[in-house]
């Protein structure tokens, strides 16, 4: 195969055995690569009622026919799981180095099985794979286990690490490559129960193109491309320049999802963190459009964008500039994903108000109480321990009304689009197979076009919501980054012409629709099997019987009914049966027969 390998490596780390198996041409042109490839691996490979921080769990690394070619933005990789804060399928994507490296091991995919003896990093070196003792380096903060192990393997070896948050098996642990991460989930500690403090990897061999100089002047035209107005945005504020549009619109999450949006504003906006903070812009590798801005802190350099700065301001009441950049930095440090960080410690805040939870000083707007929650939670040191469970989670223990204000979805946090206000995306958070997700579901591009009454969107909007997720699905899966989507006219079709350059494939548009909509039904049938009921697919009681109230912008509310008519417009447009399961011949249809079984 052009752009493959045709094999993925399976490692057991409490053996060590290593066994390559064969990646069949149909499967790779079914699932792609990426996260297609991941859920095809974890439907084969692992059984969906596994434990996820068990042994028997598989954490998969999956590449993709793009990596190591010139496109722009394709240096990216997939990592899944069973995560340990959904009890569901999950996967994260990440960038840089590391996906580069990783396929030149000679693998499309690594399925990581098993738990090693003591703490371990994976090495894989050109298909030869090994284990090294990692005791120096468990309980290190991940730039310090970087550095250390960049001076122990060299410059040209990358490193997926943890950090104490992965090890000690928060419940949405990072793992982390070069300031980047796979954040959403808990893959951290999937890996950590593994007792893996890093997969460190290395080879020389690249896969063939089917049309070296197509792609070459493909690439060329799409870098060109790339400097466009489409991604303009990224390259001049970044992703934080959405905090003031979002708190004009009454659509900034502030105060543990009670209101849209939050004084002082303009503290913390993205134009006045790059007038005040901003210290350098970087790029990924393999990248064009440099979206990566690095912002001083009293911690040192941090990666910001728009999620870690809303998770970690308003919803906990922050408006200090310096505290929120601390606090992204923190998270880093310790291996934690700050969206579910700062939804955990905005629910904690409100439980304590209301007097649901005892914890001294964790109350809306106290920055140095939220800096040592964030220490407590990634060492799970005190009351750290129980809000490294999360929202769900804690909702439980505590009892009471707090399950009807915990911000999650499945358990995964709400990221920062108010779902009041923004009720395609409110769908989109709700049926999404991940839980509550920005990434997998970009719903709020209908919200913000002319198409609906983001207020009172009409089931009719359910089919463009589909689409926005099977755009999701092919990107990832190519993988290509989701800042280029506004770059092509035709996703589908130009997405068809290159894969058909580096594959050799006679791939069309409509196959890629139709290989979306597979990978999309696919991770359905994984969480079915893991036990999903359509009770799941629904936001907090707090989104669906409390209007949001009026700010600068007009409030909203979302009904019961409303939201149900939704799913049931998007469960059809999905060709899923009324209550959201799969029919078995449309699982033959799209060709999914040999997943659907246990």
């Amino acid at each position: 195969m052009h752009g493959y390998h045709g094999r993925y490596l399976r490692v057991d780390v409490s053996t060590g055995d290593a066994q390559w198996q064969t990646l069949p041409e149909s499967a790779a042109r079914r699932f792609l690569g990426g996260v297609g490839l991941a859920t095809w691996l974890l439907l084969r490979e692992t059984s969906a009622r596994v434990e996820p921080l068990s042994p028997e769990a598989a954490l998969i690394f999956a590449f993709s026919p793009l990596v190591g070619t010139p496109l722009t933005t394709s240096a990216k990789f997939a990592v899944a799981a069973k995560s340990p804060l959904t009890d569901r399928l999950n996967d994260s994507l990440s960038s840089s180095h590391f996906a580069l490296a990783g396929k030149r091991t000679g693998a499309d995919a690594l399925v990581v099985t098993g738990r090693a003896a003591s703490p371990s990093i994976l090495r894989i070196d050109d298909g030869r794979c090994y284990l090294e003792p990692a005791d120096d380096l468990w309980g290190l903060d991940i730039p310090t286990a970087q550095e250390r192990l960049r001076r122990r393997l060299g410059p040209n070896v990358a490193c997926a690490v943890i950090g104490p948050a992965g090890e000690k098996g928060v419940r949405f642990a990072t793992i982390s490559h070069d300031r980047r991460h796979a954040g959403r989930g808990g893959l951290g500690a999937v890996m950590g129960a593994k007792r893996l403090k890093a997969l460190a990897v290395t080879g020389s061999q690249r896969c063939l193109l089917a049309d070296p100089r197509g792609v070459a002047l493909a690439a060329k035209t799409l870098s060109e491309r790339s400097f466009g107005p489409a991604t303009a945005k990224y390259r001049e504020l970044g992703t934080v320049a959405n905090l003031l549009t979002f708190n004009r619109l009454n659509a900034l999450p502030t105060h543990n999802f009670q209101v849209g949006q939050i004084d002082d504003a303009q503290a913390i906006s993205g134009e006045s963190l790059h007038l005040a903070r901003q210290q350098t812009r970087e790029s990924c590798a393999a990248c064009t459009i440099g979206c990566e801005h690095l912002f001083r802190s009293s911690r040192g350099p941090v990666r910001l964008e728009y999620e870690s700065l809303f998770a970690l301001g308003p919803l906990c009441g922050i408006t200090d500039p310096d505290t929120v950049l601390s606090a992204a930095r923190l998270c880093d440090d310790l291996g934690l994903d700050t969206i579910s960080t700062g939804a955990t410690l905005a629910f904690a805040m409100e439980c304590v108000e209301r007097g649901f939870l005892k914890v001294p000083g964790l109350r809306f707007g106290q920055g140095d109480a939220l800096l040592q929650a964030i220490t407590a939670i990634g060492t799970r040191h005190s009351f750290g321990d129980w809000l490294a469970e999360g929202t769900r989670r804690m909702a439980d223990r505590l009892g009471g009304e707090t399950a009807r204000f915990a911000p999650h979805v499945k358990g995964m946090e709400i990221p920062g689009y108010e779902p009041r206000a923004l009720q395609t995306m409110a769908l989109g958070f709700a049926t999404n197979t991940r839980g509550a997700d920005h990434n997998r579901s970009s719903a709020y591009e209908v919200d913000f076009s002319s198409r609906v009454d983001r207020r009172q969107v009409d089931p009719a909007a359910a089919r463009w919501a589909v689409e926005t997720e099977d755009k999701a699905a092919l990107m990832d899966s190519l993988i290509l980054c989701k800042f280029l989507r506004g770059v092509f006219t035709d996703l589908f079709a130009e997405s068809a012409e290159l894969l058909r350059l580096v594959t050799g494939w006679d791939v069309t548009a409509a196959e890629l629709r139709r290989t979306a909509r597979r990978i999309i039904t696919a991770k359905k049938i994984y969480n079915i099997r893991a036990g999903w009921s359509p009770a799941e697919d629904t936001l907090p009681e707090r989104f669906l019987s409390q209007r949001l109230p009026d700010g600068v912008a007009p409030g909203a509310e979302l009904s019961p009914e409303r939201l149900e008519a939704l799913k049931t417009a998007y469960y059809h447009e999905r060709g899923w049966i009324p209550d959201g399961f799969v029919p078995q011949q449309l699982a033959a249809d799209l060709e999914l027969l040999d997943v659907t079984s246990p």
